[in-house]
């Protein structure tokens, strides 16, 4: 099996409409193993995927579609925090 090029104190994101994904579940695991911090972004109930989180955010919904527009918001969030944490740092300008 291939492994990414993630290192320790990356941060993973697996995103799984049903929490059910194999391939999801499996990335995650492996993201843990290098020891990376791994946020689920997760719907229904989580299924399993929780477990190899550090931070599952689980959609109570079945509706595909609410689920992912859930999705699509919080990664909205995640990139505008990130966002201005570079700007705070120095680490991101705009020209």
């Amino acid at each position: 099996m291939t492994r990414a090029l993630g290192r320790p104190a990356d941060v993973l994101i697996g995103i799984t409409t049903s929490g059910r994904s194999p391939n999801a579940v499996r990335a995650l695991r492996a993201a843990r193993e290098k020891g990376m911090v791994t946020i689920g972004l997760l719907g229904g109930d989580g299924g399993p995927t929780p477990a190899e989180c550090d931070l599952a955010l689980v959609v109570p919904s079945t509706v595909t579609r609410h689920v992912q527009e859930t999705h699509i918001a919080v990664g909205h969030a995640i990139m505008e925090l990130v966002d201005d944490l570079l700007m705070k740092r120095g680490q991101l300008t705009y020209e």
